[in-house]
This record gives C-alpha cells, sequence and structure tokens, in this order.
C-alpha cells in the first residue's frame, strides 16, 4: 500500500462518539444546533444502513458468506478506494435485468494485504463510514472465555483490532488507522510474544512504520527461537530482527563468532525438513544415521506447530520422542498444540501420554492457553443440532484430559516413552562418564555450562562395570521426573561437548561403540584380551590426539586447556571463561 499512516498527538475523540442511544438531547445540544443537526443526520445513515426495508442499498458487500447491503454513492464520498472500486466494472451480480447489484467478496478486497476482517469488525467500520461513529467493540469476538482474564491483551482483543486495522487501512480511513495503530501499541508493550506477531505482520502488509518499528524492537529482545522467526515472520523483516539481536548480543559481550552450522545443527535442520516434506521414512534413516534425536531437533513440537496433523500422528506412531519435554521456552508440545487449536492433534498428544497439567513458565497450562485464545461466538454460539465448533472441541477436550490426570492421582508415563527415555539415558551417560574419565575438569566445566547440577550425576556416573548407567534398579524405580530432570541434564552437557569439542566427542562415539562396557576387556580368551587391550589404547589415544586437535584448532596453546579454564577467578562465569580461552566453534 503506498499510503503510509504515522501517529500523531492530535485528539482523535471525534471517532469516539456514544455509541448507545443516537437521540441525542440536553442544553449542551439544544445551545449548539450545529452539533444537533450531525448528530441527527448520523442517527439517519445509521438507519438507513441498517433498515434492509428501505431497500435504497445498490451493491453488496459480502463478508463470512453474510450479503451486507451497502451503498456506492455515500461509501465513494467518504473513501478514495472506495471511489476507485465502483467506478470500475463489477464480473459479480445479485439480481436481474435492471435490478442487478454489484456484488463484491470481502476475501478478493482484502487480497492485497492478505488480511481477514469477519463480520463484526466490518460491521463497525461500515457503521464509522456511515456515521463517523464508532461503535463499543463486540464481546463475542474481542473477549476471550477465560474467565480469569480482563481482556486487556489476550488474543481475541488483539486479532479483532488487527481485523479492523486491516479493514481501515484497505479502505484508506486515515482517522481510523492513526486510533487503531495507538491501540496496537498498547498491545505490543502488554501482550505475549506470541501475541505480537499478528500485530508485526499486519502492520508490515498496512505499511505502518512506527508501529512496524515497536514490534521488530520487541521480537528482537525476545526469547523466540531462529525456527519460529523463520517460520512466522515475514521474510523482509527478519534480516532486521536478526541484525538488532547480533548487535545486542555484541554490546552484551555474548556474542560469538559465526562460522558454518555444527553438525548437530545441520541435522536438526534435516529432520525439520524431513518433516515439513511429509517424509517419515528419511526422518526414520537419518534418525539411524544421525546421532541427532528427535528429542534434540524438538521435532515433535516443530510437527506440532506447523505440519499436516497426518505428519505429527507419524512422528508420534515413531514411540521415540518424549511428549512431556520442554522446549527452551519451557514448553511441553500440548502448550504449542493449544495454540494450533487442531483437535485431533490434542486428541492425540492427549491419547499417547501427553500431561495435562504440565504448566508454562508463567504457570498457564495448556487448558488455560486454549480458552484464552477462543472467543465467545466460538464456544457458546452453538446451535442445537450443530456440529461443535473446533475451538470447542479442542477446550472439552483438555478439560478432559486435566480430570483423568487429576483421577489417577499422577502424571500418566507411557512405557514406550519410558523405554526411549532409559535408552537414551544410558547412551548420554557412557558419553559423559568417558569424558569424565579422560578429561575431567573439562567435563565438570560442560556439566555447569549445561546448568546442570554437577555433584549428583557426577556420583551417578562412578564406574561399575557399565559406560552406561551405573544403578539399573535406581533407574527402574527413578520418578519419571527425576528421570527426565537427569536425562536433560545429560543431553545439554553432551551437546557442550560436540559444540567446543567436535573431534573429541566423534573419538568418544567410536570408543564407546568398540568397547561396549568396562567388563568388555576382561572376556574372552587371553589372546583375545590381549587384542582388546591394544585397541583400548589406540581408541584412547585417538580420543587425546581428537582433543589437541579441538584445542589447536581454536588458536590456543595446549597448556590453555578448559582445566585451567576452570580454576581461574570464581568471578568469572564457565561459559565467559571458556569464551575467553577458546574461539568457540558454532
Amino acid at each position: 500500500m503506498e499510503n503510509e499512516y504515522e501517529i500523531s498527538s492530535s485528539s482523535l475523540s471525534f471517532v469516539s462518539f456514544p455509541a448507545g442511544d443516537t437521540n441525542l438531547s440536553g442544553p449542551e445540544i439544544e445551545a449548539n444546533p450545529d452539533y444537533l443537526s450531525l448528530s441527527m443526520l448520523s442517527s439517519s445513515l445509521e438507519k438507513l444502513r441498517l433498515d434492509p426495508g428501505l431497500g435504497y442499498a445498490d451493491a453488496e458487500i459480502v463478508v463470512d458468506g453474510v450479503p451486507v447491503g451497502v451503498h456506492r454513492c455515500l461509501l465513494a464520498v467518504r473513501s478514495e478506494y472506495f471511489q476507485g472500486l465502483f467506478s470500475k466494472p463489477c464480473n459479480d451480480s445479485q439480481g436481474n435485468g435492471s435490478n442487478d447489484k454489484p456484488r463484491y467478496h470481502m476475501a478478493e478486497l482484502m487480497a492485497p494485504t492478505r488480511g481477514y476482517v469477519g463480520i463484526e469488525a466490518f460491521n463497525v467500520v461500515l457503521n464509522y463510514l456511515y456515521t463517523a461513529k464508532m461503535k463499543p467493540s463486540p464481546p463475542e469476538v474481542s473477549t476471550c472465555v477465560n474467565d480469569q482474564c480482563d481482556h486487556d491483551a489476550c488474543r481475541p482483543t488483539i486479532d479483532y483490532a488487527v481485523e479492523l486495522m486491516y479493514a481501515s487501512s484497505t479502505f484508506q480511513i486515515q482517522e481510523l488507522v492513526l486510533l487503531l495503530q495507538r491501540r496496537l501499541l498498547y498491545f505490543v508493550d502488554k501482550a505475549l510474544i506470541e501475541d505480537v506477531i499478528p500485530i508485526l505482520v499486519a502492520s508490515f502488509r498496512c505499511n505502518s512504520k512506527q508501529l512496524l518499528s515497536h514490534c521488530i524492537q520487541r521480537v528482537s529482545m525476545s526469547d523466540l527461537d531462529s525456527v519460529v522467526l523463520e517460520k512466522e515472520i515475514p521474510p523482509e523483516v527478519l534480516p532486521e530482527i536478526k541484525s538488532l539481536r547480533n548487535e545486542s548480543n555484541q554490546g552484551s559481550g555474548s556474542a560469538l563468532p559465526q562460522e558454518d552450522l555444527t553438525d548437530h545443527q545441520k541435522g536438526i535442520q534435516r529432520i525439520h525438513k524431513a518433516i515439513d516434506s511429509d517424509d517419515v521414512e528419511l526422518l526414520e534413516l537419518l534418525l539411524k544415521e544421525s546421532r541427532v534425536t528427535l528429542n534434540d531437533a524438538f521435532a515433535l513440537h516443530y510437527a506440532t506447530a506447523y505440519s499436516d496433523p497426518k505428519v505429527v500422528k507419524k512422528v508420534l506412531d515413531l514411540k521415540l520422542a518424549d511428549l512431556n519435554l520442554k522446549n527452551s521456552r519451557g514448553l511441553t508440545v500440548l502448550h504449542v498444540a493449544a495454540r494450533r487449536k487442531v483437535p485431533s492433534i490434542l486428541g492425540a498428544l492427549l491419547e499417547n501420554g501427553a500431561c495435562a497439567l504440565e504448566t508454562t513458565p508463567d504457570g498457564q497450562t495448556a487448558l488455560c492457553i486454549c480458552r484464552k485464545l477462543t472467543r465467545p461466538k466460538d464456544y457458546e454460539d452453538i446451535q442445537k443440532g450443530k456440529e461443535s465448533n473446533k475451538d470447542q472441541v479442542c477446550i472439552d477436550l483438555l478439560e478432559r484430559g486435566m480430570k483423568n490426570v487429576s483421577a489417577s492421582g499422577r502424571r500418566l508415563v507411557r512405557s514406550e516413552v519410558t523405554a526411549a527415555d532409559l535408552h537414551m539415558l544410558g547412551y548420554f551417560e557412557s558419553r559423559v562418564k568417558m569424558a569424565a574419565m579422560l578429561f575431567p575438569a573439562e567435563a565438570r566445566t560442560a556439566m555447569e555450562m549445561a546448568e546442570a547440577d554437577w555433584t549428583p550425576l557426577y556420583k551417578g556416573l562412578a564406574l561399575k562395570g557399565s559406560w552406561g548407567t551405573g544403578n539399573s534398579n535406581e533407574t527402574a524405580c527413578m520418578s519419571a521426573e527425576r528421570l527426565q530432570q537427569k536425562l536433560q541434564a545429560l543431553r545439554k552437557t553432551v551437546e557442550m561437548g560436540e559444540r567446543y569439542f567436535p573431534n573429541c566427542s566423534e573419538e568418544i562415539v567410536k570408543f564407546i561403540d568398540d568397547m561396549p562396557d568396562a567388563m568388555y576387556l576382561e572376556k574372552g580368551t587371553e589372546e583375545e584380551k590381549e587384542s582388546k587391550k591394544r585397541r583400548y589404547m589406540e581408541l584412547r589415544d585417538d580420543i587425546q590426539r581428537a582433543f589437541y586437535k579441538d584445542i589447536a584448532e581454536t588458536n590456543v596453546p595446549a597448556s590453555s586447556s578448559l582445566s585451567q579454564a576452570s580454576s581461574s577467578s570464581s568471578s568469572s562465569s564457565p561459559r565467559n571463561r571458556i569464551r575467553n580461552r577458546i574461539k568457540l566453534k558454532v
């Protein structure tokens, strides 16, 4: 859109007339005949718009399948957009012969901005064009069904304002655009970061630069990861957000040298691409050939947010993903599904063991999230004998999920998921244990950087004849929550090792493949034992060489290893100690 609207400090009170009784009276009105005349004119025009029995409407605009009668001469006078629209021939009409009425479709009118405008928002904008009065926001579409919400910045409130923005910007009603920009600026500062994205998209499409700039600032300072940004932010805006993030990191001293993606990051990208292409066979092949797991890639989170429900079901059928795993923002896959509001996805997750009681960092359950996203119109206005709205179905599913978990008195954990967790626990323990044997100071620092509690985990890694779990009975009896905490700590530690010591990490994996457990060296004939010991020494030497290769590739003398870094001033964090000693490969 060519027009750019900037927010001024001038008063816009003239667009906020009372929306109740339009038959105004009183001393102020009687003392001002001009005001009285304008009020009467406004009331008459509103009656003309609302009373179809008058029969003077000469065109129709179809919104949500509902034809709305309009008067072309009036709209053309009030809006240059409609003046241009009505001056062109219309291919669609309603009627016969001389009574043909041009018919326009809202979806086609909104095509340039790709915005959606519902019947309620259109009626408010249309009423303003006729009367110069802003009617109150209809609560059935501008509030949510969460009883605890003050509806100050919930998603339905924002979506309704965005619809008004699309309509007023498309129809070139400048004073209304300015009023809505002010309202949306308020939402940007107050709303959840996920709910700022539709405001950012609308401001970009409507060419509202001041509002867009404010949205970009908020998003750049948020904890939204790169996957969300790539998927949901317009590509024209994304470079500016990335630039602001880089500047912020440099200013805080936390910026790291940017080189090619690591093998781990490439593995995650390949998994996401396989999900995007609905190629589960490729996904299974990638999982077999790569050390990157579904949980490493948060693949189920990704599929739930962006894929077809059939793809989500296929990923679930692999039985390799933890349904209650929380991503970097503290969200489980059920929280992500609650925002998307697809009943088949929510039902599949709950059926496979997703816990409805899990909360976000700010204490919201999936049910609470879903309620805050649902309008009363989509939940309460269900006519008898008609199919329930999908929003209502989603809330009902989550309510039943909450009741089922509460009734059981404990978190439901499926045996398949637990088995996968135990397998990964043994694998990660093997790698961390081997690193702790050969490079104790470096392994300890990696644990600290992973923000894991080192002491209890280190004790649990004491060598007891296996590179894997030291106490199988303890693991079997371990609560689901404790198991997940330990698994996450070990996973983060392994990721840190792969990030800062990629060559060494590869050699450790080879070592574990060739030496299944500590007792492996004591099995077989004397000749076989001797051969195994020689192989053991070769593998150990390979690990040592790989370690010093990693040190050399970061241009740090071998004497300046992480063990020395870990003994430096206690005032430095582990992350800063490593950053100061080594140029990290990321």
